[in-house]
């Protein structure tokens, strides 16, 4: 959500600091990588470089509103399938030291909706079975789980990508205040750590609406599948590829799980190994929230740092 009066500057006029900061809705994500792609290609050109393979770049519709109707239709065209994609690359997260975030997979996602039905009725009684009761059995059950996973991030040091998130986002139900409402329904956005078993934690969501009563449904809204996470080992040569020209660059590198979704997803997920990377450091992550910025210095950085590893990548 942007709200232009929590802006020091206009949002849209990218007003540069004295200190080079330059503050823009989408200075972090993503205007800044689609330019920085661009300029790569321009001093490839001006450069008259050829390279053994293509370099596609793609902008691509609804990623933020999750790729349905984007990437995921994309992938499974002809006209992908026609440019025979071997690794792609796509957008990563600033870092707030002096290393550079690399992001090899994602969580999958969630996004659940429980309805809870039970006897209605005049606000005055107690009514057995009632929506109320259940909704109240079912948001205890996954608030215990979110409290386990909080715990376990700051008792085993761990980033937010490698623990499951779940947060409670929606209620609905109701429509005055001295009736017992016949149904209730509460929606949740969970992000499922890689290292689970999707298939048991259906279960077991399943078994919570089974426990909370008659009449308690689970409908997903969006159910991603598990995908495998890219390498980062010896055996993948795009991997061993780009860290090589990062070590060459003397970055400082560091590998994690994406926390949110990115349409990395459904590349990896069609078998085509994929890396999640925005050359920005020394930087607070500030993507969607106000006063985004980054710095002239960063970006111009970033343009040499993708010049050097898009330009190995493309030799593989």
């Amino acid at each position: 959500m942007l709200i232009i009066e929590f802006w020091s500057y206009d949002p849209f006029s990218a007003h540069k600091d004295k200190n080079g900061n330059i503050y823009a809705r989408g200075a972090q994500d993503m205007k800044c990588v689609g330019i920085q792609y661009i300029e790569t290609i321009r001093k490839y050109l001006k450069d008259k470089l050829v390279f053994d393979r293509t370099i596609h770049m793609l902008f691509v519709p609804d990623e933020e509103t999750g790729g349905h109707l984007g990437m995921k239709l994309f992938v499974r065209s002809p006209e992908f399938a026609s440019l025979n994609v071997g690794f792609a690359l796509d957008e990563g997260l600033a870092s707030s030291d002096d290393s550079f975030s690399i992001y090899y997979g994602e969580r999958t996602l969630w996004h659940l909706q429980i309805k809870c039905t039970g006897t209605p009725g005049h606000g005055s009684l107690l009514h057995k079975n009632t929506a109320g009761e259940k909704l109240q059995y079912i948001i205890n059950k996954f608030m215990n789980w979110r409290e386990h996973e909080k715990l376990r991030m700051k008792n085993c040091k761990l980033d937010s990508g490698d623990v499951t998130s779940i947060n409670l986002t929606k209620v609905n139900g109701g429509c005055q205040i001295n009736v017992v409402p016949p149904e209730l329904t509460v929606s949740f956005d969970v992000r499922l750590s890689i290292d689970v078993d999707v298939t048991t934690i259906e279960k077991t969501v399943k078994k919570w609406c089974e426990e909370a009563g008659e009449g308690v449904t689970m409908e997903f809204i969006c159910k991603s599948a598990f995908i495998q996470p890219t390498l980062t080992g010896p055996e993948n040569p795009w991997w061993v590829t780009f860290k090589n020209e990062c070590d060459k660059m003397n970055l400082k590198t560091k590998t994690y799980i994406f926390p949110g979704a990115t349409d990395s997803r459904f590349i990896r997920e069609i078998g085509i190994p994929a890396l999640g990377f925005s050359p920005i450091n020394n930087t607070p992550i500030l993507l969607h929230d106000h006063d985004e910025f980054l710095n002239e210095k960063t970006f111009l950085d970033g343009i040499d740092i993708y010049y050097n590893i898009i330009k190995s990548l493309a030799s593989v």
